[in-house]
């Protein structure tokens, strides 16, 4: 796996792409190449961004080269490993298994990117919701989601290619 100019590389002390440098947050249980489900690791690897989702009541659509919807009332994603749709989204307003509401009442899926990790073929229990989203400050972890300030994420996200990917690296 080696990187190119179009690759956005994300360690633990930051991130770069187009060759800027930017501070970014990774998951509470570090970087790992065997991720789990709950273990709140950002697993190691390249990654696609699949699609993207935003908050129309916070902000306008941003001009990106991913499918983009706004977030609805009901849109959740499935992170139970038990559910059979398990490590996908889905709008529901009652869901039996365990999962994520993504209209959020804090900013942090203001903006969001589904990547591809354990999708579309998921494995249950090797992880869910490896998501790009904005962050809640310098050095705060996720869940093991990669987050940025909402700018910095949009600039990325308005210069992202076909060739582009998302590479973790220990």
């Amino acid at each position: 796996m080696r990187p190119g100019h179009a690759d956005l590389i994300v360690t633990r002390w930051g991130a770069r792409f187009k060759g800027r440098r930017f501070p970014c947050s990774i998951g509470r249980g570090g970087i790992r190449a065997d991720k789990r489900e709950g273990d709140g690791a950002t697993p190691v690897g390249a990654l696609r961004l699949i699609s993207a989702g935003y908050r129309a009541d916070r902000l306008p659509p941003p001009d990106i080269p991913l499918p983009l919807a706004p977030i609805g009332h009901a849109d959740i994603w499935s992170d139970d490993p038990a559910d059979g749709a398990y490590n996908h989204g889905l709008s529901a307003r009652f869901h039996p298994f365990r999962h994520e509401r993504m209209r959020r009442g804090d900013p942090l899926y203001d903006l969001v990117v589904t990547t591809d990790h354990n999708w579309p073929d998921a494995i249950p229990g090797a992880g869910s919701a490896i998501f790009v989203h904005c962050w809640k400050g310098v050095r705060r972890p996720t869940a093991g989601c990669v987050a940025f300030r909402r700018r910095d994420l949009i600039w990325i996200l308005e210069r992202w290619s076909a060739r582009s990917r998302l590479i973790v690296q220990e």
